[in-house]
């Protein structure tokens, strides 16, 4: 039951994701903010599906541990995915407040990705290890967790001081996906159950696109 039930919750998840995406990029025209939402979407969904379409398999046919060489190689590729996810959504919000200077920040942003990106190709990941180390989940996601603290506190003082109310839960959207991300990371190997905290991560995924498609509708409309 939980296989099936999760292989349906993964199956909307993705096709709804990449879909709203794929509209936005279609639709977007000249609109630069739209445009980065519907890429940044798709590779959302792109990216997940490396690893849940891999972990429906398994959870439909021989279990997890058998396929753990598929089920790393799709966590790898989604952690990377996931790194220029926010990095499109920093540039949105670069683009959505007319931010032009803060070089030095921008700088941070991507250093930050990069240090993150090269700490997933460590072979002491072991990603291919079904028991792979906790304690490089945590090394390599401290640089993310950073990446995310600044993008919560950017997008928190932007849209108070706009007074943006498409947005005003953009923060809190982003809060809540590294909230239940992060004891996934640290107990999921030794609290099985603790897994399921990936499901309220991916809707806080699915509520920021959301967000950014029904802004983008409203504005498709008004034209």
């Amino acid at each position: 039951m939980q296989a099936i039930m999760e292989t349906i919750f993964d199956i909307l998840y993705l096709s709804t994701v990449i879909t709203l995406g794929v509209i936005m990029i279609k639709k977007s025209g000249d609109n630069k903010q739209y445009k980065l939402f519907g890429i940044m979407a798709v590779i959302l969904g792109l990216g997940d599906a490396f690893h849940l379409v891999p972990r429906a398999y398994a959870l439909l046919t021989t279990g997890l541990e058998a396929n753990a060489a598929a089920l790393g190689i799709g966590k790898l590729i989604t952690s990377i995915t996931m790194t220029i996810f926010y990095i499109i959504l920093y540039n949105i919000w670069r683009t959505r407040y007319n931010v032009t200077e803060n070089k030095r920040l921008t700088l941070i942003i991507y250093l930050l990705a990069v240090v993150r990106i090269a700490l997933c190709f460590f072979p002491q990941n072991d990603w291919l290890n079904y028991y792979a180390p906790v304690s490089w989940g945590i090394y390599r996601n401290i640089p993310f967790a950073i990446m995310g603290i600044i993008i919560i506190w950017l997008f928190y003082n932007k849209t108070k001081t706009n007074n943006d109310k498409s947005f005003k839960f953009m923060s809190l959207a982003i809060v809540l996906s590294f909230g239940f991300y992060i004891p996934v990371v640290i107990w999921a190997n030794t609290m099985s159950w603790v897994g399921i905290l990936m499901i309220p991560k991916t809707l806080a995924y699915v509520w920021i696109v959301v967000m950014g498609y029904n802004d983008f509708n409203k504005v498709t409309h008004v034209r």
